[in-house]
């Protein structure tokens, strides 16, 4: 074969040179590009793996004092209600041991039935049903009118009475009871139901925290609404109201839980245990010199359900409700 001219091998050499240097290249990149199953850095050398992301977990001293608060602001809260449900198994000679077990020995049921026999029970829980029902449903109509007049109307003097809405926040409750004892008085409705929640049927904070969400919904819902033919009510009832079912579902948990644990007006307007709410009926289970506490908080912890059952069933718009109250549009 005939021999290859001497420029052409130092090309070629040249070439596969070049093809060497340029795998070697590559190879060195897609190694680089690997990740390599040995951990380096600081977490190698001391022999232990780094975590997801290459970065290692530190612990937020802030984070951790807050959850260590938190914590026990949980437990101070939730403490008297298991040891009034405890209280309730007991007897009465180990409700009153010194010093006090908070487990009971022998759970004894006995307290949940002499509850019933001791006042008319049965009567006060329906009575605080309907108390806490009517305030309830007389504030979400009557503030959610008001809260939608002062935020979507215009008329005169609207700020000004606003305001003096809002002042109403200001003056303690003591001291409106004795007029509405007068008129209650004047009106033959002592020792009653209706007397319990008719002065409670509308508040000054419900109409503030309604209007704050009608104060979020945009003008062009109603506009569009005027275009049709909508009038102001048929705009409130069909489009407007059902916008702010997070702020009614808060405002009716606000105020059935005020309802049912009220306590002095029920107090100052009826005087028959038979109309009397469950909140009185408990006061009236304290004695002057001995008190049978497994029997109280037996009928301590009938009363708590249903409001507990009210927060779970409506917890999930209750805080949207007020975490959104404060927004304005």
């Amino acid at each position: 074969m005939p021999e290859p001219a001497p420029g052409t091998r130092d090309s070629g050499a040249r070439d596969s040179g070049a093809r060497d240097s340029g795998a070697r290249d590559l190879a060195a990149q897609d190694i680089a590009a690997t990740p390599s199953a040995v951990p380096s850095g600081p977490g190698a050398r001391r022999g232990r793996p780094r975590p997801f992301g290459g970065r290692s977990r530190r612990i937020d001293p802030g984070a951790l004092a807050t959850h260590a608060v938190l914590s026990l602001g949980a437990v101070a809260m939730v403490f008297p209600f298991v040891w009034q449900v405890m209280t309730a198994f007991k007897t009465l000679p180990e409700a009153v041991r010194v010093p006090p077990s908070v487990l009971p020995e022998t759970w004894n049921w006995a307290g949940f039935a002499q509850v019933f026999t001791a006042v008319p029970f049965g009567e006060m829980l329906t009575n605080s049903l309907l108390n806490t029902a009517g305030r309830t449903l007389g504030q979400l109509v009557f503030c959610s009118l008001a809260a939608y007049a002062f935020a979507r109307l215009r008329f005169r003097g609207k700020n000004v009475l606003f305001a003096v809405f809002l002042s109403v926040l200001m003056v303690p409750p003591q001291l409106l009871v004795l007029p509405q004892h007068e008129i209650m008085q004047k009106l033959g409705l002592l020792n009653s139901v209706p007397a319990l929640f008719l002065p409670g049927m509308f508040s000054a904070f419900g109409t503030f925290l309604l209007r704050q969400f009608f104060l979020a919904m945009p003008r062009e819902l109603e506009e569009a609404a005027r275009i049709d033919g909508a009038g102001p009510l048929r705009i409130f009832w069909s489009i407007m109201l059902p916008l702010v079912r997070p702020a009614l579902a808060a405002l009716a948990v606000i105020t059935a839980m005020w309802s049912w644990n009220d306590l002095l007006w029920p107090l100052v307007v009826n005087t028959d245990p038979a109309k009397a709410p469950v909140s009185a009926g408990l006061i009236s289970l304290e004695g002057q010199f001995m008190t049978n506490w497994p029997v109280l908080m037996a009928g301590s912890v009938i009363a708590s359900l249903p409001m507990l059952l009210l927060y779970v069933l409506l917890q999930r718009h209750f805080v949207q409700g007020i975490a959104l109250s404060g927004s304005k549009g």
